[in-house]
């Protein structure tokens, strides 16, 4: 008999064709009452599909008695409940490595964005400005140093990438890498001060909530631009608002925010900043690896026991 899954968010048509060949699989949103199904039929699921931006809802783990893996498609975990998960030692899997080419990419463009003020020239020559009024230069990229929070998979990417700008590179971790040459800072903000282009690229979550604070912006200094492509509540959002409008930094590039899909109406209202819906990781190539990772993860469950990357808090010794 196949593993009887449940599909929470919604995929492809082949994502969907092909999770119903390899399982007996659920799709949540094609259920008219899910909740008085899942009442009646919730014991019958062992394994839940779903991604990092719904991830898994408290009220629906908790109607699965029988849950046993959870595969999630996307790198975030931070939405998942580990106190719930956890004490019946359910299996999570993300799908790391696969995005970290793309989202670094994207930094890197936000990065020259800010710098280069690219959307800003886009708006410029539509709008009829062009030989009518100058347009305001720009900052240089190369030969600045870019500073990154976070040096993991995705913060060594972008600094690779950086070094092809002939930038300095410095960073801010939880802890000094011994694999790294780059120099470390012991503060996010005397990482910010050092900085030019401050990149954000640590996981979301309660440890990092507001690390970027307006002490760290302030540091950043009227020069400087902060990049945010890892989670919205990394930076504290009002201090920031505040700093772009008085100054008090050059600008920013964000892909995130608190609460997606909302943005903040003063961040819409402002010039110096660029602002994206959320896509990091936004290419065909890297959904499809991500989406076959997340389903390779749930066929190796059934076939092992085990995922093949798992979630750090999410590995038992039975």
């Amino acid at each position: 008999m196949k593993p009887v899954i449940l599909v929470l968010g919604g995929v492809s048509p082949a994502l969907k064709e092909r999770l119903s060949e390899s399982f007996e699989a659920v799709f949540y949103n094609d259920l008219e009452q899910p909740a008085a199904y899942l009442e009646q039929e919730g014991g019958r699921f062992s394994g839940l599909f779903t991604n990092a931006g719904v991830a898994a809802p408290d009220e629906i783990v908790d109607q699965l008695p029988n849950l046993q893996v959870i595969s999630s498609i996307g790198v975030g975990f931070e939405k998942f409940n580990q106190d719930k998960l956890q004490p019946r030692k359910i299996r999570l899997s993300c799908t790391p490595d696969v995005l970290t080419d793309c989202v670094a990419d994207l930094a890197m463009a936000l990065v020259l964005d800010c710098g280069r003020r690219l959307s800003a020239g886009d708006r410029y020559v539509r709008a009829g400005h062009w030989g009518q009024q100058p347009f305001a230069l720009g900052r240089q990229v190369s030969h600045k140093t870019l500073g990154i929070l976070g040096m993991g998979r995705i913060g060594l990417a972008i600094a690779k990438r950086a070094e092809a700008f002939n930038m300095t590179v410095v960073y801010h971790n939880r802890q000094q890498r011994t694999d790294c040459a780059y120099e470390y800072k012991d503060s996010v903000a005397s990482l910010a001060q050092a900085a030019d282009y401050l990149v954000v690229a640590v996981t979301g979550g309660p440890a990092t909530e507001n690390l970027v604070d307006a002490k760290a912006l302030e540091a950043l200094g009227p020069d400087g631009y902060l990049i945010n492509i890892s989670r919205g509540t990394v930076v504290d959002e009002p201090a920031l608002v505040t700093a772009l409008q008085r100054g008090t930094i050059a600008g920013a590039g964000l892909d995130v925010y608190v609460h997606e899909p909302q943005v903040p109406d003063a961040l819409k209202s402002l010039e110096n900043v660029v602002l994206l819906p959320h896509i990091g990781s936004a290419t065909q190539e890297t959904r499809q690896a991500m989406a076959n990772l997340a389903f390779d993860n749930l066929q190796h469950f059934y076939a092992q026991g085990e995922v093949l990357t798992p979630v750090p808090w999410a590995v038992y010794d039975d």
